[in-house]
């Protein structure tokens, strides 16, 4: 019987001196990777992990403060135009009220015209009224004495006479009326 190392299985197997220095040289290259490579490649592999978790931890922070402002925006718009509103309603009620007090000026000055032009008239009037007694009363006294023949300018009697007539005359026109 033969044994391995006796066997000659031709160029697939390499001779024993071969095959134990390649055993060597492989347990070194792979303390070597297992040391030093591996722990680099290992390193490099984790900060990119960690880098990559905090972009995704750093996006999503941010995403989340942009929702964040954007609820916020929404919130302030409408507190926005509920404020429009309001300051509307306002303007409206205060433009109302102004209107009404404009209104109001208006009616009390018309009034005050009103009564200012009738206290006119009616002062216009009693002039009237008393420059026609006097003229009414000097021509009748002027026209009695040209019938009496003799001047009744003078005499307060004639004047009472006068005023009394023109009274009378005054009750008869209220009456018609």
């Amino acid at each position: 019987m033969t044994t391995i190392l006796e066997i000659d299985l031709g160029p697939l197997l390499p001779a024993f001196p071969e095959f134990a220095a390649g055993i060597v040289l492989f347990g070194v290259i792979w303390f070597v990777m297992a040391k030093k490579v591996v722990p680099a490649f290992e390193k490099t592999y984790q900060e990119r992990a960690a880098a990559i978790e905090g972009g995704i931890e750093k996006a999503e922070a941010a995403q989340a403060e942009a929702a964040a402002a954007l609820e916020q925006y929404r919130e302030q718009l409408a507190g926005a135009r509920d404020e429009a509103s309001g300051i509307r309603e306002d303007a409206k009620a205060q433009g109302a009220q102004i209107i009404a007090e404009m209104r109001a000026k208006a009616q009390e000055e018309a009034d005050r015209l009103i009564a200012q032009a009738k206290a006119q008239i009616e002062a216009e009037r009693v002039q009237a009224v008393q420059q026609l007694r006097g003229e009414i009363g000097g021509l009748a006294t002027s026209l009695a004495g040209k019938i009496v023949g003799e001047s009744l300018d003078e005499d307060e009697r004639a004047r009472r006479t006068v005023d009394r007539f023109i009274a009378d005359l005054e009750a008869n026109d209220a009456e018609r009326v």
